[in-house]
This record gives C-alpha cells, structure tokens and sequence, in this order.
C-alpha cells in the first residue's frame, strides 16, 4: 500500500519522533472590526432599481509569532443608487489565525497571500451577507475571487516594476 502525503513517515521524522514535516492550520477566525452604514434610511427602501455595488478588498499579514500568522481581509462594500446616494456600506476586517510550522517562506507567502484569502473568504461573505441584510436590504451574495490569481498578478507587477527602476535606487 502507497503511503498518502502528508502522513508521518520516518523520512519527516526528526531525533525523538520530533516532527519536521509541513504543517499549516486554521485556528481561529473572528470579526476583527465591522461597520454598516444605512445613511438614507427610510428613504433609501423605497428606491427604485438595483444600485451599483463597488466591492474593494485587500489582504494583511501579520507574524504573531514564528509559527502564528494573523490573515486580515479588508472589504469595504458600498451600495450606491445612481441619482439618490449611498444605500448602505459596509467595512469589515475578518481574521483569521494560521499556524505554519515547518513551511519554507517562498511557499508560506504564497499561501498567505493566496491560498488563505480563498479559505476565509466565504465567511467574511456570509458576514456581509447578514450585515446587509440586517440594514433592511436582500442579502448581497459577493461573487467568488481568485485570491491566487490576484496573487499571481500582483507579483509579476512587482516583479516588471522592479526589473524598470534604474539599479542603485531603492
């Protein structure tokens, strides 16, 4: 029988059983901060169409120690009827806690920064979700993002702008 990756094997075992493999786990989740703004109501409950909603969304890490990473993901989410104003708006700042042992930093970052986002997204949507819902609106379901390929994308710019900036400036 094949053995599955990820299993402990003597191969990631250190002296005493000690265990040297890649580990990565989701400890906690929480709402770090959660703002909803409804500055038209009543007014705005009567207003005609769907309003333009403007999602902006950014990714924070922050090393809690070695082996405990702090994901924040920024969305600020606004509603806006063209002609009558802001219907609501929402900020929230969902973090989650993730242990990383064992991980080579060229592939932590990456997971950080990509893989993380796509695992706690879906709870910060729900968050959204009922935040809208509960100013008296239908629920706002978020359409799904590629963290990775945003990732992927903000890594070759760095890399095109950095290959661009004249050597000795920094």
């Amino acid at each position: 029988m094949a053995e599955e990756e990820g299993n402990v094997t003597a191969e990631n075992l250190g002296g005493n059983g000690e265990d040297t493999g890649p580990q990565v786990g989701m400890l906690s989740q929480y709402v770090k901060d959660l703002s909803i703004e409804n500055p038209n109501a009543p007014d705005s409950f009567g207003w005609e169409g769907q309003p333009n909603i403007d999602v902006q969304v950014n990714i924070q890490v922050n090393a809690v120690s070695d082996e405990v990473h702090e994901v924040v993901m920024s969305l600020a989410v606004k509603g806006e009827s063209e002609g009558n104003g802001v219907q609501f708006n929402v900020e929230l700042e969902y973090s989650t806690l993730f242990g990383i042992r064992n991980v080579p930093e060229e592939q932590a970052h990456p997971f950080l920064f990509g893989e993380a986002p796509r695992l706690i997204f879906p709870f910060a949507r729900r968050v959204i979700a009922d935040s809208v819902r509960d100013a008296g609106y239908p629920p706002l379901v978020l359409e799904p993002i590629d963290f990775n390929q945003l990732y992927m994308q903000q890594r070759e710019q760095a890399e095109a702008m950095a290959e661009q900036q004249p050597a000795g400036e920094a």
